[in-house]
Order: C-alpha cells, then structure tokens, then sequence
C-alpha cells in the first residue's frame, strides 16, 4: 500500500521572531499557507503583520526562527524564485512618465526567461489591463492617475508575472465599493481557476471575511487564532443573541444554541412571537474578542480554534 506524501506547504514558518533593538515585534510565530489558499493576517497596528510579510518576501531579515517561501529560504533566494513571487505593496515610487502600459510592458519581459511549458508568463499586458480597470487609462502618464488608479496598477505590476504565491499588503486602500469588489472577483480569479496561492493583510474585516479560506490573527508578537471565520466565530465569540416580542414586551437572550432556544420558544409561545431576531457573532466580534483577551493576558490555545 503506497503512503500518499503531505503536500509541502509553499509558505511554512516556525518561531519567527523578530527585534528592533530592545523592542521585540515578533515573540514567536508559526503558520503555514498551502497552494491555492487565501488567507487574511489580521492584527491591529503595530502587531507586525507587515514586518511578517516583509520577512516571507525576503525584503527583511529575522531576529530568529525558520522561514521557507515555495520550498526556499527568502533571504538567499534568486531571481528564478522571486519570479515565482508577487507583491503589492501598501506604497511604491511608480515612474510617473511612463503610461500604465508601457510600464506593465516592461516588467512582463523580466518574467519571459523564466516561461515554462507548464506555467507561462507573463500575462498578456491588454488582458491584465481590462482585468484590473485601467483600459481606458492604459496610454496616460502615470502622474495624472488617481489614487484608485494608481493603486489598481500597483496590483497589476503585482500579479504581471503570473504568480504563483501573491503578498497583498492592504490591497485595497485607497478603493472605492466598485473597485474594491472587482479586485474581490479577481483575488478569487486567480486562486480558484489560476491556483495562485495568495497570503494578505488588511484592516476590512467584511474584506477578510469575504475573501479568505483561513485568517490568522496576529497579538503581541505571536498567532493568537487560525481557522475560518466560520469556525473562528463559532469557538471565540459564539454567543448568539435571541430578541423577541411577547405581548408587547421586548427580550433578549444570550445563548451558545439559537436553534434550540429558538424552538423551545416557539414551542412554549407558537404565533405569540414577535419579531424574532438571531444576531450571530461576527468576525469583527471575534477579532475584538481575541485582541481584547490577548491585552488581558489571556492566551486561548489555538486548538480551541481550529478549523
């Protein structure tokens, strides 16, 4: 009987730690991200998501711990790995002559030694520039663009050379509602038809929600939860809320099982219920939750949080 072999993950960190003289951002961290994941790193400012994305995109070098990105140290990877590797920064210094076109052009050809038969690249520049929004301002000098625009095109110059494993550092800020739900239909583009592996930070809980397979939440230097915001709500915050009306009076109700009680309630009351509300615990009450018990000095196992 042939054993099947665990697929490696393509981003794999144990106890990350990393110290800007006395002060210590990172205490500890460990995670992994396997192919074809979306995942969220939530964590308040100053928690040190960035540094952890820094340090996985080999810009940054750790205080201590093991870190491989696609089977491979970043701190010593080559330019055959980092064309493996796309990133949108929060902010870069763009070339404000140059037309999102010709820019988008140029960097593509950096990615055409690196083609295989089995994962061409790049992108076909016309297409990646419909796909992003920026068509109609494809032949404009990068200076005249937006904020939005400009930002589309920061994601554009992220995903040119058909990653493989995408950083998103607050993608979308900057976004209005329409840009910012296109850019959700193409995050899910690319992980469900392209395969892309894709590891983000951001402070729009609805965003993580929306978007990401798992969600990890960064306190005080270590991964405090990891699960899917279904099962991070349901274990770290799952106290629902039951309101009624009965013969013109208002209740509510605290409880870990809305089915039941709600049944129960409708057993004992039938149609004497009025405007019957089950509000479920949210992502943003779990997110608040776990940060709260972290400044607290409660540390919740990561096993209470599974997926």
């Amino acid at each position: 009987m042939t054993r099947e072999v665990p697929e490696q993950p393509v981003v794999r960190v144990r106890g990350l730690r990393m110290s800007y003289g006395a002060h210590e951002v990172l205490t500890g961290v460990d995670f992994d991200v396997h192919s074809g994941e979306v995942v969220c790193l939530l964590g308040p400012n100053g928690a040190g998501k960035t540094t952890t994305i820094e340090v996985l995109e080999g810009f940054r070098l750790p205080s201590a711990g093991d870190v491989e990105v696609l089977g491979t140290d970043p701190a010593r990877a080559g330019d055959a790995w980092r064309a493996r590797v796309g990133v949108v920064l929060q902010s870069w210094r763009d070339h404000g002559r140059w037309t999102p076109r010709r820019l988008l052009t140029q960097l593509g050809g950096f990615y055409r030694p690196y083609s295989t038969s089995t994962h061409p690249r790049p992108y076909d520049v016309d297409w990646l520039l419909d796909t992003v929004g920026l068509t109609d301002d494809a032949d404009r000098r990068i200076a005249t663009l937006s904020g939005g625009r400009r930002r589309r095109l920061d994601v554009a110059v992220g995903i040119i050379g058909r990653p493989e494993l995408l950083f998103l550092d607050e993608p979308t800020a900057g976004f209005d509602p329409q840009a910012r739900r296109d850019f959700h239909d193409l995050v899910h583009r690319l992980s469900d038809l392209e395969g892309t592996s894709i590891l983000l930070t951001t402070h729009d809980l609805a965003e993580a929600e929306r978007l990401a397979d798992r969600i990890l939440i960064l306190a005080g230097g270590r991964i405090v939860a990891d699960g899917s915001a279904e099962a991070l709500t349901r274990r770290v915050a799952g106290t629902s809320e039951v309101r009624w009306r009965l013969h013109g009076e208002r209740f509510v109700h605290a409880t870990d099982q809305p089915t039941s009680f709600v049944r129960q309630l409708f057993e004992q009351h039938g149609d004497e219920v009025a405007d019957l509300e089950v509000r479920r615990a949210s992502l943003e009450d779990t997110y608040i939750a776990m940060v709260a018990q972290h400044e607290a000095g409660v540390r919740p196992q990561l096993e209470e949080v599974a997926r």
